[in-house]
Parts: structure tokens; sequence; C-alpha cells
């Protein structure tokens, strides 16, 4: 990057003003936070106080998570827990069927956290949970943000049999921080993994990185070239935020201008899609990769 960019990102002296935002507000965005509230449903949005969640509720988008809220993976960006997860709710694909319906969502983003902990990686309940919205809601679109299932074939294909719109896995980082980032997670794994969804069906492929890490652009155009390469459809670029203090800090507040560098080149090198900017979050503008 250019001494002018580096020159203009202050960690330091915290966030900058491209990552202020404002409150939601709306009437859409009014009911929806009317149901969750009213019927205790379970979204990303609100659990992870996701500064995007006005607008994307707005346009009838919200994130849902399966497979409880504990991760058997450490890695160092994310906020959400680790240690031993429960057992598995075998009810839960209808629960969050029946909160899609309640919540009139025209497109579910469904996540999890990494269940490594099962024979099946959890791909089991991945698969009824679409087979659910699916039956309870058969006009809304599907994006499944998927972990990696350690890369094994048979967990990834009850996923492609289930068709849903978009399979999102995310690589979050480029791939000499991969160890440190993703401390279980492997950088040429996930790219296997995207590459075998492609190569076996997926209607539209998707991934995601996160900057400020300490990442050179140079490494960040080598990532987005190899994403390419697995014939990923889309991709997104966003900031890191730290979640706490025990986690991996924020190296570098990138500027907007970089972001807009990022998506220029990403639409040059052939993505369908690139949604590139500061508070750009997996599922920001979900609804749009499914055209």
């Amino acid at each position: 990057m250019s001494t002018e960019t580096l020159e203009r990102k202050t960690p330091s002296k915290g966030k900058p003003k491209w990552l202020r935002v404002k409150l939601p507000t709306g009437k859409k965005y009014t009911q929806l936070r009317g149901l969750v509230d009213k019927y205790d449903l379970h979204t990303i949005c609100t659990s992870g106080s996701c500064p995007n969640m006005g607008e994307c509720w707005g346009e009838g988008t919200a994130t849902f998570m399966i497979l409880g809220n504990i991760c058997t993976r450490s890695c160092g960006f994310c906020g959400v827990q680790t240690g031993r997860p429960s057992t598995v709710d075998w009810a839960e694909p209808e629960k969050v069927a029946r909160s899609i319906k309640i919540m009139g969502i025209k497109h579910a983003v469904v996540t999890s956290v990494d269940r490594d902990d099962l024979k099946d990686m959890g791909s089991i309940i991945w698969a009824e949970t679409v087979k659910a919205i699916r039956r309870m809601n058969p006009t809304t679109t599907l994006e499944t943000l998927i972990p990696d299932f350690q890369g094994i074939e048979q967990h990834l294909d009850r996923i492609l049999q289930v068709g849903p719109e978009v399979i999102s896995h995310n690589m979050e980082t480029v791939k000499r921080l991969t160890r440190e980032v993703r401390i279980q997670a492997k950088y040429d794994r996930s790219l296997n993994v995207l590459r075998y969804l492609h190569d076996n069906g997926a209607r539209r492929t998707k991934s995601g990185i996160m900057l400020g890490l300490g990442e050179r652009e140079d490494e960040v155009l080598e990532t987005l070239s190899d994403l390419r390469d697995a014939k990923v459809d889309v991709v997104t670029i966003g900031q890191y935020l730290q979640p706490s203090k025990k986690h991996l800090p924020v190296k570098e507040f990138i500027v907007p201008d970089q972001f807009k560098k990022y998506e220029t080149i990403g639409l040059e090198m052939g993505f369908r899609h690139v949604e590139s900017g500061a508070l750009v979050r997996s599922s920001y503008k979900a609804h749009k990769h499914i055209d």
C-alpha cells in the first residue's frame, strides 16, 4: 500500500469517522424488532449488534445461527464463546423455520458455530434446517454460511443436496495470517471446500475476508485471486473490529478508498458481486447475491 494510505490508519486513536453508524430506524425495522422481542427469536443481527441490522431488516434479510452458541474452535477474531457445546436440539430446524415465517423474511442467511465434537460435524441439522425452511417458507430464498466440516465431502454433500441459493464459507484472512487468526482452520482446506462446492453443483458460492489484522495489499490480492481460481462467485471484504481485549488487536483501520480499490479489482477479476467497505459483514446485501 502507499505511504499515504498507511499514514491514514489510526488504530491507536479509536475508531475513525467512517466506522460510525446511525441507529437503525424505519417501519420494517421497527416491525421486525417488535417480533423478535415478542417471540424471543434469535438472530445474529441482534446478538452480534450488527451495524447493518436496520438496512438488512428493511430489505427483508436476517441471519440465524444454529447448533447452539458455543463453538469447538477458538479463533482469535471471533466473539463466540468457546468450550463444550450443549447437546443438539433436534427441534431447532422447525424453530428456525417458524421464526422466519413469523418475521416474514424474504431472504434468510443461516450460519452456525463449528461442531467438531459431532460425528457429522452438525451437517445433518444443517440439512434438516434448510428442508424445514423450504417447507414452511416456500418463497424465501436461502444462503447457508457453513463451517469447513473439516473438508469431509460427505458432510458438504448434505448441504449440496438441499440446494440453497447461495453456499458461503469464509476465508476470514490471508494465507500468512490464517494460523494466527483461525487456529484450527487451514487456508488451503477452505479453498478446497469452496472449489468442491462449485464443482459439485452449488448454485452460487461466496466467501468473505476481514482487513486490519496486519495483512499486506499483495496478500489480499493473492487471496482474491485464489478465490477466483476456486470459482467463487461473490466476495465480501470488511474491517475487523476487536470483540474484546482478549481477542486479536486491530492493526489498521482501512480507509474507504482502499476498500473501493479492492472492489474494483475484484470485479475486474470476474467476481459477480463484491461487497467491500468498512462496515461490510458476511451477510451484507445478501439478497443481491442470488441475482
